[in-house]
């Protein structure tokens, strides 16, 4: 698919601290956009439908999945997740530069059908420090912990797969690597082509 916007798409393991650096990120540039997936699972926290997710119902999912509705899908953690295809081509057709924030499966689907997506994968420092932030999190039971840390050795073996990787030691230097990554994508060639084709034309470039 064509489009004048730029697609930015994000992955990590559980307790990486991908969600809080993509809050961030739109925070500080503000022409971002992010793309809301839709999933099978329970709202966490302070979580609201339409924000973080939409949530909805596993028979609700299957029916836009019967309806090709998804630009990707994946089971994650037994729940389903999946980026609504009208929702991210109509954003990239206006020329907005949107974030998805989804697992690895999703991610390979999308590099798949984008030729210009970037994909990033978010990394944490060490396992000691995966396992902490999933207990500090206070969401998960102790089971739960354990199949997120199981699951993250298969996500972070797909590492090799991905265009950019970006080590969450410290958030604000991490922060710093993600809007760098975003600002250098915006220069390329390809890119300033799409959005400034104007400026290619009055200087006789083809």
């Amino acid at each position: 698919m064509y489009s004048s916007g730029n697609l930015f798409v994000i992955t990590a393991p559980s307790g990486a601290g991908k969600s809080s650096l993509v809050k961030a990120l739109m925070a500080a540039d503000l022409s971002l956009e992010l793309s809301v997936s839709h999933t099978t699972r329970a709202p966490r926290g302070q979580e609201v439908s339409g924000r973080e997710y939409y949530f909805v119902s596993p028979e609700a999912f299957e029916a836009m999945v019967q309806a090709d509705a998804f630009v990707e899908w994946a089971n994650v953690h037994s729940h389903r997740y999946g980026t609504s295809r009208q929702a991210i081509e109509d954003k990239m057709a206006q020329g907005a530069d949107i974030i998805l924030e989804i697992d690895f499966q999703g991610a390979l689907q999308i590099k798949k059908r984008f030729a210009q997506a970037v994909a990033i994968f978010i990394l944490p420092p060490s396992w000691e420090a995966l396992r902490e932030r999933l207990i500090k999190r206070g969401e998960d039971s102790s089971e739960v912990i354990e199949l997120r840390l199981k699951n993250a050795a298969t996500e972070m073996a797909q590492v090799e797969r991905f265009d950019y990787v970006i080590i969450n030691d410290e958030f604000e230097r991490a922060l710093t690597d993600l809007q760098t990554l975003v600002k250098a994508q915006r220069l390329k060639l390809s890119s300033q082509r799409r959005q400034r084709p104007q400026t290619f034309k009055a200087l006789n470039i083809t």
